[in-house]
């Protein structure tokens, strides 16, 4: 049996003011374990504004996860969280049954140019989650356990890998873990991990003697120990975990379990019944079937 299973080709999709490569979801997977979006930002160059980024959205259903390589941003939501993001921290923060936030350039980043790169990602929440109280984790680089074998550094972001656990608490099991190889060093995938895949962000790297390229996104066989090998100097994650309690809908940046529910999320946005960001609340993202700004 291949422990290749799927290869899943990233596109290029607009974010904000920007444009991201998009591994999941694909026609052809909706979801890797508990994981139903993976963007791949940059690297990305631009001089720094005061609406630069992402500016407010909602989410509802969800847990959402921002990891940065390079570059910084300054998170705020609708809790009153004001967070910013460097290379190698990670945001966690779970919408359940609603919240808004937006990510931007950190103000004292404006007016010079700063390089942009990292993976934003949502999980859906079990269903006995999905309503909870929205809520945020931030842990800095130097919280998050790392490793270092032969040539491969890797950092466990989420979840356990290797004998090392996260500190951010998880709504199911779920893995997220960021690794740099040397070309030729190795890295071994335990087979305790249900769902996994492995997503190339730069290089080339060797899975079942079939190469994966930066933008790909290689589904593996479940349970099953596999071995990566760097064709090339290269940067990958690793993500997967148990697949959710039954079957999601997706409507724009909301997941549900309940079709209806995601009506519901969209005339709430639409009518603004959605909760305010404090200091960013002067912008909205239009949502499914509304007209920009201006139109």
């Amino acid at each position: 049996m291949p422990v290749l299973t799927q290869v899943l080709e990233g596109t290029k999709a607009p974010v904000g003011d920007f444009h991201v490569v998009r591994a999941l979801p694909k026609a052809e997977r909706r979801f890797l374990g508990p994981f139903c979006f993976l963007d791949h930002m940059g690297p990305s160059t631009q001089v720094g504004h005061a609406k630069s980024g992402v500016g407010p959205h909602p989410h509802i259903g969800l847990a959402t996860i921002t990891y940065l390589f390079d570059g910084e941003a300054l998170h705020r939501d609708s809790l009153g969280t004001v967070q910013r993001i460097r290379p190698g921290d990670v945001n966690w923060m779970s919408a359940g049954r609603g919240i808004v936030h937006s990510e931007r350039t950190p103000p004292d980043r404006f007016g010079a140019p700063m390089t942009l790169h990292g993976l934003q990602l949502w999980v859906g929440l079990p269903g006995h989650l999905e309503e909870s109280e929205p809520s945020f984790q931030h842990a800095d680089a130097e919280a998050l356990p790392r490793f270092e074998q032969d040539g491969a550094r890797c950092r466990v972001v989420l979840g356990s890998f290797r004998g090392l656990t996260s500190p951010i608490r998880l709504a199911s099991p779920t893995l997220f873990a960021v690794a740099e190889l040397d070309a030729g060093a190795t890295l071994e995938l335990p087979a305790d991990v249900g769902e996994r895949g492995v997503y190339v962000v730069a290089g080339d790297v060797g899975v079942d003697g079939t190469s994966l390229a930066a933008h790909q996104l290689g589904v593996l066989e479940p349970r099953t120990e596999t071995c990566l090998t760097a064709l090339t100097p290269a940067r990958i994650a690793v993500l997967g975990g148990e697949p959710l309690d039954g079957p999601r809908f997706m409507l724009w940046n909301w997941v549900s379990s309940r079709r209806e529910r995601l009506e519901q999320a969209r005339l709430d946005w639409k009518h603004g019944r959605f909760p305010t960001i404090p200091g960013d609340d002067d912008e909205r993202i239009p949502g499914p079937g509304e007209s920009p700004p201006g139109r």
